[in-house]
């Protein structure tokens, strides 16, 4: 049986039942939950930003924690944007970082390591619907562009949630930026074909 562990945001944690389901039993499926050795961390499941997802993968590290493939994503959660300052939670130099330094932890925990691209944000939705902070799809795209050249170079392939998810249309959101549970079944979909048939290749 193979093992999949996955490191995400809380998209990933709304597809992830679905992907389970989707993977069979051929799979053993699991994903961050919390940090190793630290119970009471408080993002749980979620993944976070950048700074956070690499602090979790060099714990996984510490742990001497090992699995086949290891789904890596993070970037909706840096490229946050105080609505007052215009000051993003992670800068895209720090990101670029910060991504540089997962591929390189990544390697060490899995002998397959797959990136996933960061999901669509429309900005008339999101910042109407969320006053704390905001998000543009012109900063998803930067971001997903600084991790698409990081990752090509260390040779990871990469699943493009953004576009399928992007080619789904507008009617998508259950909230700001989270998505309705069919679109969630739909990306696992999407997902689990992928690993399929990069199994095949």
């Amino acid at each position: 049986m193979l093992t999949l562990h996955v490191v995400g945001d809380s998209i990933s944690q709304h597809y992830g039942p679905y992907l389970q389901q989707y993977l069979g039993s051929r799979w053993a499926y699991s994903r961050k939950e919390g940090m190793p050795g630290e119970p009471t961390e408080p993002n749980g499941a979620n993944g976070g930003d950048s700074a956070l997802a690499l602090r979790y993968l060099r714990a996984c590290q510490e742990g001497s924690l090992r699995w086949d493939y290891l789904l890596v994503n993070c970037g909706l959660h840096d490229l946050r944007t105080d609505a007052l300052t215009g000051r993003k939670q992670v800068a895209p130099d720090v990101y670029a970082l910060n991504v540089h330094e997962i591929m390189t932890c990544a390697r060490d925990l899995a002998p397959q390591v797959i990136w996933v691209r960061t999901t669509p944000v429309v900005d008339a939705i999101h910042n109407a619907r969320q006053q704390t902070f905001q998000r543009f799809a012109a900063d998803v795209d930067a971001y997903n562009t600084i991790a698409d050249a990081i990752v090509a170079a260390n040779g990871v392939p990469g699943i493009d949630l953004f576009t399928f998810t992007r080619n789904l249309g507008d009617d998508v959101f259950l909230d700001h930026v989270h998505y309705t549970e069919n679109v969630r079944q739909l990306q696992a979909a999407f997902i689990a074909g992928w690993l399929g048939a990069h199994m095949q290749a």
